[in-house]
């Protein structure tokens, strides 16, 4: 069971997973040594899967940002999936949900031609309701 200094563990990693333990030890109040101990417990348990970066991806020149919510009329997701799992380079993520749709499909691209020659493509495996990020 975690405790108010392990959620604050989790606060700070989430933050920046980059802090020495150093650092992480003296915003939560614990020495090195001990956030240490605490980290490596929450990784034991699985609590903490792994580190990550946040990408800017317009420097990277991804300036559309779009969820779409993915209908799939047949039980047979699997074209569906194959044809996802080859834009790797748009795909942000790809959520199987529940309610209004089948799957949320997170991407981003590099222009307006592109994103239309994606959805173009992705009308041969399902139909789609389109939403652009305006600001985040």
């Amino acid at each position: 069971m975690l405790d108010n200094t392990d959620r604050k563990i989790l606060h700070e990693l989430s933050k920046n997973s980059r802090l020495t333990m150093k650092e992480l030890g003296e915003k939560v109040h614990l020495t090195g040594p001990a956030v240490s101990t605490r980290v490596a417990k929450l990784e034991d348990q699985g609590v903490i899967e792994g580190y990550s970066i946040k990408v800017n991806q317009v420097k990277l020149g991804f300036y559309i940002h779009a969820f779409l919510t993915i209908i799939i009329q047949s039980t047979n997701h699997q074209p569906y999936l194959s044809f996802v799992k080859m834009q790797e380079q748009y795909l942000v993520r790809n959520y199987k949900i529940s309610g209004d749709g089948c799957y949320l499909l997170e991407c981003k691209f590099p222009s307006n031609e592109r994103m239309n020659q994606f959805l173009e493509e992705l009308n041969e495996y399902a139909n789609y309701k389109l939403s652009i990020v305006i600001d985040s």
